[in-house]
């Protein structure tokens, strides 16, 4: 088995026993094209490498002024390589075992207030050359909020899942895996109305000889739907005409207020745990200190004796 050979073998074994999805898939491939250039730089490859050389790479790593972040997350990638080479007999043991990650930096996510996602939802209504684009902004953004998905789970939606005027959609998240969340009434109205914009567009298509698509929020584009990146610069426009500050609002970001604003109301944690689609409530965890540093900010803003003289 030559060690050209091992990265391959690996992503297929990922996709294979995990379901790993296309992006994990693609960034292990980035991450780990990265160390083998640096590698064969030094002269080495996965096969020869040993756990002084992995070091190495990873002071290089900070030398260039790499994030702790990143240099976890490619330390991880050369971790999981090397227990799949073992694994599978093509090294007889794992250099990477007993290296030490840097760890990451603990950053809260970014949220945004109740105000600020009324803003955004009704400059989405707004926005759009036509009714139909109006329609399907208004729609993307309040299923996002009403259920907290990633937005790779929501620009590739079936439109099987939509149809019926459901209560609940089904979502099938990271790793293949399903989930049940259910469906606020402004997103069942807005919802509604998408998909008969969407259905008059359909049969309009249809009349011409053009196939049906088999998504909610269709596109002409390779992937068949809306992109990640086509929805990330259309956010970035509602922001701008809701008054809200571009540089804080992402996909994401509505994904979080979603978790933040449900557990400023009382909901269970591991309702938000299963909502989210977490497989471990510590990371749901990380909303309960969003919640704490915005009410120690609010205590500091507000209460009388907090403010100086």
């Amino acid at each position: 088995m030559t060690p050209a050979r091992w990265v391959p073998l690996f992503l297929e074994a990922l996709a294979a026993e995990r379901g790993a999805a296309a992006n994990t898939l693609a960034a292990y491939d980035r991450d780990l094209a990265h160390v083998q250039d640096w590698l064969t730089d030094a002269g080495k490859d996965f096969a020869s490498a040993s756990e002084d050389d992995i070091t190495a790479y990873l002071v290089h790593c900070d030398a260039q002024g790499l994030s702790k972040a990143t240099r976890a997350r490619r330390l991880s990638a050369v971790k999981q390589l090397y227990r799949f080479a073992f694994e599978e007999g093509m090294r007889q043991d794992n250099p990477a075992l007993q290296i030490a990650g840097p760890g990451r930096d603990k950053r809260l996510p970014k949220t945004l207030s109740v105000d600020e996602v009324d803003r955004l939802l009704e400059a989405a209504q707004a926005h759009g050359r036509s009714a139909a684009d109006r329609s399907r902004n208004a729609c993307l953004m309040q299923v996002l909020y009403a259920t907290g998905m990633r937005v790779s789970e929501l620009v590739s939606l079936p439109l099987a899942a939509a149809r019926g005027d459901p209560r609940m959609l089904l979502i099938r998240g990271k790793g293949g895996k399903e989930r049940m969340v259910p469906l606020s009434p402004p997103a069942r109205t807005s919802l509604a109305d998408w998909l008969a914009t969407r259905e008059a567009q359909e049969d309009s298509a249809k009349a011409r000889g053009k196939p049906a698509s088999s998504f909610l929020f269709p596109s002409r584009g390779k992937a068949g739907h809306l992109t990640r990146h086509a929805f990330y610069m259309l956010i970035k426009d509602f922001a701008v005409e809701a008054g809200v500050s571009p540089d804080k609002v992402t996909p994401h970001t509505l994904r979080h207020a979603f978790a933040t604003h449900l557990l400023a109301n009382g909901a269970d944690l591991r309702a938000i745990q299963t909502l989210l689609g977490h497989a471990d409530v510590a990371t749901t965890e990380i909303y309960t200190h969003v919640l704490e540093e915005r009410l120690r900010d609010l205590v500091l803003d507000h209460h009388p004796l907090a403010k100086d003289d």
